[in-house]
């Protein structure tokens, strides 16, 4: 299996994919319901997290440790750590899980590239996966601010001119990461253009579920099978569908239990974006943990 070919051509799909989109979002003034955007990524972007139980396995497996419901012991009380901390401190919660997030997304979207050797080379994809935040900042910011006030973080306004330089060294970045850089950017431009012409929460979940979560899925497909892509693709789906539905289920009953008390796009936007946090959190922690052990190994 070509997973560079793969992962290159789908940039290129998904580039054009994004100016095509958002054209018709333009021209005829429509634009996906929060709700669909709740279900793409409770199913579509939850899923290439899905496999953190056979990851935890291989992990534990590392230290010793036979007891694996410890693993679901220990991933919960992390998840639901991240959701009390938000609760008291949101916004040093909201600006970890940006800072957290941004490296995540940075480092998993250039994970199929040829990387440079570089002593900043985490700084780098720091500030690659900040477009993801920046762009809607830039674009819509009146917008980023409300779900920002949604998610209990109250901040007035930005300085336009600093997230906008920051923008350009998030461009910027892809070139310094790869040898190769003009994917890179091209999935810099794919997330420009969506959070350009669309709703900051409906660019996220293209991105999210198109982008980062459909790369991070490819990997594991290969991970599974490094020949067939068909049988990858299979064994994926069927690791992957218990915790994606369970996960699901959890999303889906947090919206029916907070919509008594907001309304239906602020309970969706606090289960996403702090389910989200939530989820990051351990997901990002487990990777680490594996990655530190397999270069033991």
């Amino acid at each position: 299996m070509n997973l560079k070919k793969i992962n290159n051509t789908y940039s290129i799909f998904l580039f054009l994919f994004s100016i095509f989109f958002s054209l018709i979002i333009e021209i005829f003034s429509i634009s996906p319901s929060y709700i669909f955007c709740f279900f793409l990524i409770s199913i579509i972007g939850i899923s290439h997290g899905a496999l953190d139980n056979f990851k935890g396995k291989k992990l534990f497996n590392y230290y010793g440790i036979k007891n694996y419901n410890l693993f679901y012991i220990i991933y919960i009380l992390i998840s639901f750590t991240v959701i009390f901390c938000w609760v008291l401190f949101p916004v040093v919660s909201l600006c970890l899980f940006l800072l957290v997030a941004s490296h995540h997304f940075g480092r998993e979207d250039s994970s199929h590239e040829r990387i440079k050797n570089s002593k900043i080379i985490d700084f780098y994809f720091l500030l690659k996966g900040s477009a993801i935040i920046l762009a809607p900042l830039y674009f819509h910011e009146n917008e980023v601010l409300q779900i920002f006030n949604i998610l209990g973080v109250v901040i007035r306004d930005f300085n336009n001119s600093l997230i906008f330089g920051l923008l350009i060294l998030s461009g910027l970045s892809c070139m310094l990461i790869t040898k190769k850089f003009y994917m890179s950017i091209l999935d810099y431009l794919t997330i420009c253009i969506i959070n350009y012409f669309l709703d900051p929460f409906i660019a996220f979940t293209i991105y999210f579920c198109f982008l980062h979560s459909v790369r991070h899925s490819l990997s594991l497909i290969k991970e599974l099978d490094n020949v067939q892509f068909k049988k990858g693709f299979e064994l994926f789906l069927k690791k992957a569908l218990p915790l994606t539905f369970i996960t699901a289920l959890i999303f889906i009953i947090s919206v029916y239990l907070l919509n008594n008390i907001y309304t239906l796009d602020q309970s969706i936007l606090k289960v996403i974006f702090i389910g989200l946090a939530s989820l990051t959190f351990p997901h990002i922690l487990l990777e680490y943990l594996i990655e530190k052990n397999e270069k033991k190994s």
